[in-house]
């Protein structure tokens, strides 16, 4: 998920989450919003939070960090 295609992923995941939330409204739909924020941001800072517990280096290097 470091990759480009991870970072392409991520903003994706989170456009997707936004939307739902607009159309969900009220307070889920803020919710949504609000968590669909947090994989654009990782997806533009191009870290993982999930890279270190598969192996991957947080920072999208693409290199492993032990």
């Amino acid at each position: 998920m470091s990759s480009t295609a991870g970072r392409i992923a991520r903003v994706v995941v989170g456009v997707v989450l936004i939307i739902a939330g607009i159309a969900v409204g009220g307070t889920g739909g803020i919710v949504l919003i609000i968590v669909g924020l947090l994989p654009i941001g990782t997806g533009v800072a191009n870290v993982c939070l999930l890279g270190p517990l598969v192996g991957a280096g947080l920072k999208g290097d693409g290199r492993a960090h032990a």
